[in-house]
C-alpha cells in the first residue's frame, strides 16, 4: 500500500518518506508484543476482568488497553536533547544538545493525577478519553506538535484487539518468573508468559470489535481472528 502511495500532488513517495511511513506502521505492531505481554499477566492478575470484557463493549476494551499502558512500564524513561539554545522552561534554562529526560513511569503513576496510581483499574478510564500530558506511554502532548509516538492509535486497537481475543481462550498458567525490571528498555515478564492447555473458551464472547471504537481513527478497524497466535505470548503443549 505504501509503495503504491501517492502524494497530493500525485507523484509517488520517495524512498525516505515511504520508509518513514512504514516504519511507523511497523514499530507500533512489534512494540505491541510487548504491551500484549502485560495485558495477558493483567488479565491473569484480575481474572475478574475477563467476565466484563467478554460482555461489556469496545470502549470497556480501549480503557483495559488504556490501563495496561499506564500501569505496566513499555518504557520507564524517553530522552532526548534540545535542538536550540533558546528553550527555557519552569525556570530552567536549557542548552543546546542538554539531554532532557521525560519521567514516563513516574508521569504515569503520579498520586497527584491518578488516584490508587499503583492499583490496576482500567475504570478509570471509562466514558473519556485520556489527558495526552498525563497518559505518556508513548510519549506526551499533542503528537503533531509534541514528542508522542503517530502509532499510538494503532498500538491502541491492536492491543484491544489482542485482549479480546485473549478473553476468547481458555488456558493454564504454570509457574514462571513474571516479574520484571524497570532498567531493561523496552521490558516485559522475565519469562514472557506462557500458556498451557490453550483451548477455545466454552463462554462465547461476543464480536465488539468488527466496527471502530468510540475514538478510533477514522477507517481503522480491529478486527479479531478465530484464532489467533500472540506476539510476547507463548504457548507450550502439556509436557514440553
Amino acid at each position: 500500500m505504501i509503495a503504491h502511495h501517492r502524494d497530493p500532488s500525485g507523484e509517488l513517495l520517495d524512498v525516505r518518506t515511504a520508509t518513514t511511513e512504514l516504519h511507523n506502521v511497523l514499530r507500533p505492531t512489534v512494540a505491541i508484543s510487548w504491551f500484549v505481554s502485560f495485558a495477558a499477566l493483567a488479565l491473569y492478575r484480575h481474572p475478574q476482568w475477563r467476565q466484563r470484557l467478554r460482555y461489556g463493549d469496545g470502549n470497556l476494551l480501549r480503557a483495559f488497553a488504556h490501563e495496561v499502558r499506564r500501569l505496566f512500564p513499555f518504557v520507564p524513561v524517553l530522552a532526548a536533547r534540545a535542538r536550540h539554545d533558546d528553550l527555557d522552561w519552569d525556570g530552567h534554562h536549557l542548552p543546546a544538545g542538554g539531554l532532557v529526560i521525560l519521567d514516563v513511569h513516574g508521569t504515569n503513576h503520579d498520586p497527584r493525577h491518578w488516584p490508587n496510581p499503583d492499583t490496576f483499574d482500567p475504570d478509570r478510564f471509562v466514558g473519556h478519553d485520556p489527558d495526552p500530558y498525563t497518559l505518556i506511554p508513548q510519549g506526551g502532548g499533542d503528537r503533531t506538535t509534541g514528542h508522542r509516538c503517530p502509532g499510538e492509535d494503532i498500538t491502541i486497537e491492536l492491543l484491544a484487539g489482542a485482549v479480546h481475543a485473549l478473553t476468547a481462550l481458555d488456558y493454564d498458567v504454570p509457574a514462571q518468573d513474571l516479574t520484571y525490571s524497570l532498567r531493561r528498555v523496552p521490558t516485559r515478564p522475565r519469562s514472557g508468559v506462557v500458556f498451557t492447555d490453550v483451548r477455545a473458551s466454552a463462554t462465547p464472547t461476543l464480536n465488539l470489535l468488527s466496527r471502530p471504537t468510540q475514538g478510533s481513527p477514522r477507517g481503522v478497524r480491529a478486527a479479531v481472528p478465530e484464532i489467533v497466535s500472540l506476539p510476547g505470548c507463548r504457548n507450550r503443549r502439556p509436557g514440553r
